[in-house]
């Protein structure tokens, strides 16, 4: 039997009559019904910057959907990135379109002047907080501006010169009017390498018998001329910009991945990639050199040049061999610190200890310093005032995670633990500690005056009901004291610790008929100050009923889901409605962990782009992220029964809303998208709960993802059985209810490549299926164009009516 399914993945059509191949037809976009369309068409609530002094408060406008025009604009795909060949820039940029400014507090706020379509990004405040360094992306390349804050002014400081095809182009310098540190295009680079009209010869790869095992990636190189074209498109050069616009270059071109400044701006960290390139991996695994530099560009000391790293093992907790994660302490003026693995970096060996931490300080010539070594994989420290630091280790096949409290420079204090947990437990979590600017401007823990107590800032889920909090923990005796907890019946979220006692906060409060708005709490006088005042962009959706609910699987565990019906629905004037469930699963170690209620009830919910909830207009209930946890306890590992625990979620899903009589069971469709697309498949291959259902950007034949996929670790050759069974295209001709299938052309996420739709889509129709297709040109995993977001969710509503609620 295997062997008979391993030739159905691997020859899957070749049996279809040549009749069954009819031709796509080419279609226009279409708009949805009122009023959905006019909602598409309404600017989102802008977005909120608070100065790291905490003196002012930017908003910076977004506008609603961009068109198609604009996604299709040409670009180039190399080495696991998209990038824009005209701008230096990457493809199908997110950006603002404006920038207003006022004091924090004040009501009036003051809007910069920019140009005309302005397209703002990489927003970075200087340390001090007077200035806003941004990038405003031209049609030619990409500028450097700053706004002086308090003068509510903005300039450029650069003409289209920057590189930003990879990560962040500017890094402020500390000091007062020093400018930034920016990667900027080569001077005289010239045109860029025109591909052969001839092939120079086939593409060779090969490989000696070593273990090299990686996930399904998308944009790789795949010729020499793909590597002309990084080679091109990557190079800078290091540039010096002052506030006066003078530009000094520091280095000669290379291929500079990332630039740092230290705390004290007298050094800088340069990573750079370098040849042998990989066509199996993207850029960020290739051979990187990362070297300190002085002021001036000078090369001071090379700290690690990395191999290529094409073998890392695909367990979770797998890393790169050597030096990994390299930056500067916060709370120094130049010490480096950085992780090295003691297992080789591979997950599947025993081992007492999996990484060790060490730091280096500047001049840089001395041995670097062991300063702590980890039992689980290192995940991150934050720095305090150099007499302690926070560090985090996790191990993700126990889910467990732990929180030490240490003295980096005082290297025989014995670290303390601070909280062990699963770290999927949300009861459990403790908060994560509270930060503000230290004495380089860099974020650091805040301290009590007496320095013997952090803050901790959590989500507050509960039994009851999630209530985000602020506490103070005494590092004397690990005891925790509640400053502040969120109640009534909204929602409330500390962004902002302003003082070291705790006293002042800034929150973000928000309501399910009021979007999310600033608020500056003032503890000891009970008093608060309005900072912002945003206005609901969809007023339709205040008076929508929303509803956090629970019910139980057949095999005890407590699921919980947001219910959404039209305003003013009754079930008992109105009867049942049709009923959408739109999921996406979990892997879980813990069934108790599994069945914890980790969703706040009095948010503040209005769809975009293409939310399902649009669907309310249209007389639907949603019944939104129903929670289908797959449990793997002890050595079980969870998708050895994904199948069976899915089925088992969706069908106590289903009684629950037959039994609110919300429906009555015949008018019910599935639905999802990425791992919720597999979901809604394999539903409706191994059920009979849903009358139809729409999978949007998925991922159906494992097979073709052979090294693991979502929390899956372990590859095909090691448990094919499971592959196949989770595969939908294996059980393709059990799908008997209508599936609309629906793709971005260009979707570049790992593992769900067009691909996966187009031969489930082949399938079903060669077996006589119910099933459309719809490919959506220029889009990705997510759709983002105002015509492809219009068109999606009129194939939604068009698809529903007529196989949910009988309307076509």
């Amino acid at each position: 039997m295997l062997r008979r399914l391993l030739l159905l993945v691997v020859f899957p059509l070749m049996t279809m009559p040549a009749s069954a191949q009819t031709p796509p037809t080419q279609s226009t976009w279409q708009n949805p019904p009122e009023p959905i369309v006019s909602m598409l068409d309404v600017d989102p609530l802008p977005a909120v910057s608070i100065s790291p002094d905490s003196q002012w408060l930017l908003e910076f406008e977004r506008r609603s959907l961009p068109p198609i025009s604009e996604l299709a604009q040409p670009w180039v795909a190399i080495a696991g990135t998209k990038l824009n060949p005209k701008t230096w820039g990457p493809a199908q940029e997110g950006f603002y379109t404006g920038i207003s400014v006022r004091t924090l507090g004040a009501t009036d706020s003051t809007p910069i002047y920019l140009p005309p379509e302005a397209r703002i990004r990489n927003l970075r405040w200087s340390y001090d907080s007077r200035y806003l360094a941004f990038t405003l992306t031209q049609a030619d390349g990409i500028e450097l501006w700053v706004l002086d804050v308090a003068a509510a002014k903005a300039k450029p400081l650069t003409g289209p010169m920057l590189n930003g095809v990879y990560g962040t182009p500017c890094r402020w310098l500390p000091g007062e009017n020093e400018g930034l540190v920016c990667k900027v295009r080569p001077q005289g680079v010239g045109q860029p390498p025109a591909e052969p009209t001839v092939p120079l010869g086939p593409v060779i790869e090969s490989s000696q018998g070593r273990v090299a095992a990686n996930r399904t990636y998308t944009n790789l190189l795949a010729s020499p001329h793909d590597e002309a074209l990084l080679e091109y498109y990557f190079s800078s050069q290091l540039a010096h910009i002052s506030l006066d616009g003078e530009i000094t270059l520091l280095d000669n071109p290379s291929l500079i991945r990332n630039v740092t400044v230290s705390p004290d701006g007298q050094w800088l960290l340069r990573s750079t990639v370098h040849r042998p390139f990989s066509y199996q991996v993207p850029l960020s695994r290739f051979p990187v050199r990362y070297e300190v530099l002085n002021r001036q560009g000078e090369v001071i000391h090379e700290l690690v040049d990395l191999p290529l790293a094409d073998d890392v093992p695909i367990a979770f907790d797998s890393v790169r061999r050597g030096k990994r994660g390299i930056r500067w302490r916060a709370d120094q003026p130049a010490t480096l610190y950085w992780a090295e693995a003691l297992d080789d970096g591979d997950a599947s060996v025993a081992a007492e200890h999996r990484d060790a931490v060490y730091t280096l300080a500047a001049p840089f010539d001395g041995d670097p310093r062991e300063i702590w070594r980890s039992t689980l994989r290192f995940r991150g420290m934050i720095w305090g005032n150099g007499n302690i630091a926070i560090a985090t280790e996790a191990w993700y096949d126990t889910r467990q995670v732990k929180n030490w409290a240490m003295s980096p420079d005082e290297p025989t204090a014995a670290p303390i633990l601070l909280s062990e947990r699963d770290f999927q437990d949300a009861y459990a979590n403790p908060g994560q500690p509270v930060t503000q600017p230290g004495p380089y401007g860099r974020s650091v823990l805040m301290l009590n005056e007496a320095n013997d107590s952090i803050y901790l800032s959590g989500d507050g889920a509960s039994p009851e009901g999630v209530f985000p909090f602020l506490d103070r923990l005494h590092l004397s005796d690990l005891e925790t004291e509640r400053l502040w907890q969120a109640a009534g019946d909204s929602f409330s979220r500390v962004t902002r610790v302003l003082d070291n006692g705790a006293q002042s906060l800034i929150v973000r409060r928000q309501s399910p008929s009021m979007p999310g708005n600033y608020y500056q709490l003032d503890l000891a006088r009970e008093a608060e100050t309005t900072l912002t005042n945003f206005a609901d962009p969809l007023p339709w959706y205040a008076n929508v009923q929303k509803e956090i609910v629970r019910y139980s699987r057949a095999d005890g565990v407590t699921l919980t889901a947001t219910l959404y019906l039209p305003p003013g629905y009754n079930p008992d004037q109105d009867g049942t409605l049709p009923t959408l469930l739109w999921v996406y699963p979990q892997e879980f170690k813990d069934r108790e962990v599994a069945s914890q209620n980790t969703r706040p009830e009095h948010t503040f919910t209005r769809p975009g782009r293409d939310s399902v909830l649009f669907l309310l207009t249209q007389g639907y209930a949603v019944l939104s992220g129903p929670t289908m946890p797959i449990i793997g306890e002890g050595d079980a590992e969870p998708n050895d029964t994904y199948i069976e625990q899915l089925v088992a979620s969706a069908e106590a899903a289903v009684n629950y809303l037959v039994e609110r009589g919300v429906s009555d069971g015949s008018r019910l469709a599935i639905g999802g998208h990425s791992y919720g697309a597999f979901t809604t498949a394999n539903l409706l291959a191994h059920s009979d709960l849903f009358q139809a259902g729409i999978a949007r950007s998925g991922a159906y034949n494992r097979t073709l993802t052979p090294f693991g996929f979502q929390g899956e670790q372990r590859n095909f050759w090691e448990t094919p059985e499971t592959y196949l069974k989770m595969s939908p295209f294996i059980a393709a001709e059990k799908i008997n209810e209508p599936l609309l299938l629906i793709h971005g052309a260009e979707d570049n996420n790992s593992g769900t490549f067009p691909i996966q739709s187009e031969r489930l889509y082949e399938a079903m129709k060669g077996l006589g299926g119910t099933v459309r297709y719809v490919s959506l040109p220029a889009e990705g995993h997510g759709y983002r164009s105002r015509e492809a977001v219009g068109h999606v969710l009129w194939e939604m509503v068009e698809w529903l009516d007529e196989h949910v609620k009988g309307e076509n």
